[in-house]
């Protein structure tokens, strides 16, 4: 499990920074990748990463400013010419579904492959299937923003192969059945009880990407002990005042968040193009005095998600 930032500017493009959009990418659990926002550009972000639209699964739009939708269309279209046939399906705000319409029917861009479209009416889970769950939270902006929590169960630990050998089990395909917890009969009468042979659970995953925000109770729920919290960080220390005004968050607030939620890492991204680059490692400062596993994140940052 990987995060890819393909933009982590804030408002409008920039030379350093695009705007806002963030793969997940989930090859090895699921063969797919999830996107957090499609701003502006976002295809051409993708051309320079090993990123393959049509893995592309599933679209968690946070709020509907420009700068953290408007590449959805084409990309969406992008994706069908290049060959994409499963289903995609887009979550986000009320108003994502008249969006998406809109512009692919004004524009006649015909899909190949089936779309679907959840707008989020309420807070919670709104998928769950045998690997993930994905929670969805209200933030405090200026429009519907969501947060996103993405959660990956636990896994059954490793078969312990030596115990097995020891009581007289050999290796074969009854070893599957044992991994997967089941009771198996063997070839010579005993019954066997797989749990018996495996090791504890492995503690799944927590990624937190947060929509734009001020700082919020949900947020700091949404980011309960996470392996990996995003947030926002709009504007710099001291700037608390102007962030307010704006409903964004500064770099010591985001901190203040990955904090109080018992984070284990922070990363900023959604940072204003009148930070030049030279100021970058201020930022990343501002938040270390408060959470010290912080970090600042740019265009094509990759990070491994520690378990």
């Amino acid at each position: 499990m990987q995060v890819l930032f393909l933009g982590t500017g804030a408002g409008v493009p920039a030379k350093l920074r695009n705007v806002t959009s963030i793969a997940l990418k989930l090859l090895e659990e699921r063969g797919a990748v999830w996107l957090f926002d499609c701003g502006e550009a976002t295809q051409h972000q993708i051309l320079h990463t090993s990123l393959k639209p049509r893995r592309i699964e599933k679209i968690f739009i946070t709020h509907l400013h420009g700068d953290h939708l408007y590449g959805l269309p084409g990309l969406l279209g992008s994706r069908s010419f290049q060959g994409g046939q499963d289903e995609l399906t887009v979550y986000g705000p009320k108003g994502i579904q008249e969006f998406i319409e809109v512009s692919l029917r004004v524009s006649e861009t015909h899909l190949l492959y089936p779309l679907k479209i959840v707008e989020i009416e309420s807070e919670g889970k709104i998928f769950e299937d045998d690997s993930f769950i994905v929670e969805a939270g209200m933030l405090d902006h200026a429009l519907t923003s969501f947060g996103y929590r993405v959660i990956e169960k636990d896994k059954q630990g490793e078969l312990l192969s030596d115990k097995l050998k020891a009581d007289g089990i050999p290796p074969g395909p009854v070893y599957k059945e044992l991994k997967a917890g089941k009771i198996v009969h063997l070839g010579d009468g005993r019954v066997v009880d797989g749990e018996r042979y495996l090791g504890p659970k492995q503690r799944g995953r927590v990624v937190t990407i947060l929509g734009d925000t001020r700082p919020c109770q949900k947020a700091i729920d949404l980011s309960k002990k996470a392996n990996l919290l995003i947030h926002e960080a709009t504007f710099n220390s001291g700037q608390e005042e102007m962030a307010y005004q704006y409903f964004h968050s500064t770099t010591n607030q985001a901190a203040n968040t990955a904090l109080l939620a018992d984070a284990k890492k922070l990363c900023l991204t959604h940072i204003s193009s009148r930070f030049s680059k030279d100021e970058w490692a201020v930022l990343e400062r501002e938040a270390r005095e408060i959470f010290p596993n912080s970090m600042i994140a740019k265009d094509f940052l990759e990070l491994e998600i520690d378990e």
